[in-house]
């Protein structure tokens, strides 16, 4: 495990509510020096802790206003690369987790609307040997740092 102190994790959380932060607005408040901070940036890459930068995106702007998570069920013998090629051509999905038990994977989805994902849903059913499916479609979502203070 490589040595990451209080100090690190605060400039990991000032970058991620926003990653174009300059090293100068991160040094005013960790307390250090411009300098000090792009060094720990620049180690904190260098190990492996920031792996990239990345943007934020609000996608209902953008007309994909429906969001979901689909529960995605296989045969037992199903290899882990065989779940993960059934969404590899599907634009829809946003992130694929593979996960023990009961179902196999587990996907994000952004569609236009209802009816879109619908058309997402019934083409992942075919694909693959998907044997089952059960979507959860998200209300609202909050991230630790969005999330209301008590």
């Amino acid at each position: 495990m490589p040595e990451v102190d209080e100090i690190d994790h605060h400039v990991l959380r000032l970058l991620r509510e926003d990653g174009r932060r300059t090293f100068s607005e991160m040094a005013d408040k960790v307390g250090l020096s411009v300098a000090a901070v792009k060094r720990r940036v620049d180690r904190l890459r260098d190990i492996g802790v920031i792996t990239g930068f990345t943007v934020q995106i609000d996608y209902a702007r953008l007309g994909w206003g429906i969001e979901a998570f689909t529960e995605l069920r296989y045969p037992g013998t199903t290899p882990v690369a065989d779940i993960v090629r059934t969404t590899v051509d599907v634009p829809e999905v946003q992130e694929v987790f593979t996960i023990a038990g009961d179902p196999d994977a587990m996907i994000h989805v952004r569609a236009r609307d209802l009816g879109h994902l619908q058309q997402v849903i019934d083409r992942l059913r075919r694909a693959g040997d998907v044997t089952g499916t059960k979507t959860l479609l998200v209300l609202g979502s909050w991230t630790h740092e969005t999330a209301p203070k008590a």
